[in-house]
C-alpha cells in the first residue's frame, strides 16, 4: 500500500487560456504529500496558493496535469463523482466557517451526515464535541457563539465525516491571537491522534510553525520547500 496521500505532477492552471491575456496561476507544479502529514502552503497575495488548494480539494479544475488523492485521480472526474469523493474522503475548514444560522450548532455538525443519509454515531459525536470543548453551545445558534467557538464547530462538522485529508483555507483569519493558537493546537492534535492529513493555506508564520512542512508559492511556482527538523525551518519560523 502506498504511503502517498496526495500526488501532484505537472499541474497547470491558466485563466482565460484562449483570450488575449491568459494568466498563468499555477506553472507546472509537482510534489507529493505523505499520509498523516501536516502541510502548510504560504505565499504572497496572488501567488496561486488558494488556486492550488481549490484544485486539490476538487473545488476548481486544473488546465492540465495529474492530481491523485488517496490513490484516486481527480482530474477528469465528473461533477457527480467529485461530489461523492468529497463526501467520502475530504474535509474542509474555511475562514468564514460556512455554518447555517438557521440551524443550531448540533444540527450544523450533523448536517453532512443527514445529507448523506448516514446515522449519527452518538458516542463518536460526544467524543468530538468533548475534544473540541463545544458541549455548552450545542443548542445555541451560530450567531450566539464566539468566533473561536464557531471555528471549532466547523472542525467538528468536518471530523464527523471521517475525512482522510482536511483542506483548511486561512482557518484562523477571523480569530484573535489566543483563539488562533487554540485552533492550531486542535489541528495539530487531530493530525497526530487521528492520523488525518492536513493541507492548510496561511499567511501567518505562527500558524505555519505547527505544520510538519511548508511549501512557499510565488508566481505560480514552488519557490521553497522546508521540512520541520531542518535548520531552515527553525530559522524561518523563529
Amino acid at each position: 500500500m502506498t504511503n502517498i496521500m496526495l500526488e501532484v505532477k505537472n499541474l497547470k492552471k491558466i485563466y482565460d487560456e484562449l483570450g488575449p491575456s491568459p494568466k498563468i496561476a499555477l506553472d507546472d507544479l509537482s510534489f507529493e504529500i505523505k499520509n498523516n502529514e501536516f502541510v502548510c502552503i504560504m505565499g504572497p497575495s496572488g501567488s496561486g496558493k488558494t488556486t492550488l488548494v481549490n484544485i486539490l480539494s476538487t473545488i476548481d479544475k486544473a488546465t492540465s496535469g495529474i492530481v491523485n488523492i488517496s490513490g484516486a485521480s481527480i482530474v477528469g472526474m465528473s461533477g457527480a463523482a467529485k461530489a461523492k469523493f468529497r463526501k467520502k474522503k475530504l474535509g474542509f475548514i474555511f475562514q468564514n466557517y460556512n455554518l447555517l444560522d438557521t440551524l443550531t450548532v448540533k444540527e450544523n455538525i450533523v448536517l453532512p451526515l443527514r445529507l448523506s443519509k448516514v446515522t449519527v454515531e452518538q458516542n463518536k459525536f460526544e467524543r468530538i464535541v468533548k475534544e473540541l470543548e463545544i458541549k455548552e453551545v450545542l443548542n445555541k445558534y451560530p450567531f450566539e457563539c464566539s468566533g473561536g467557538q464557531l471555528q471549532r464547530v466547523a472542525v467538528a462538522r468536518t471530523l464527523i465525516m471521517n475525512p482522510k485529508i482536511i483542506f483548511a483555507d486561512e482557518p484562523t483569519g477571523n480569530l484573535d491571537g489566543v483563539r488562533s493558537k487554540q485552533l492550531m493546537q486542535y489541528l495539530e492534535k487531530i493530525n497526530k491522534n487521528r492520523n488525518i492529513t492536513i493541507v492548510m493555506v496561511t499567511h501567518d508564520p505562527l500558524d505555519a510553525a505547527y505544520s510538519s512542512q511548508m511549501y512557499y508559492i510565488e508566481d505560480g511556482k514552488i519557490k521553497n520547500h522546508i521540512i520541520k527538523g531542518d535548520d531552515t525551518f527553525e530559522e524561518y519560523f523563529s
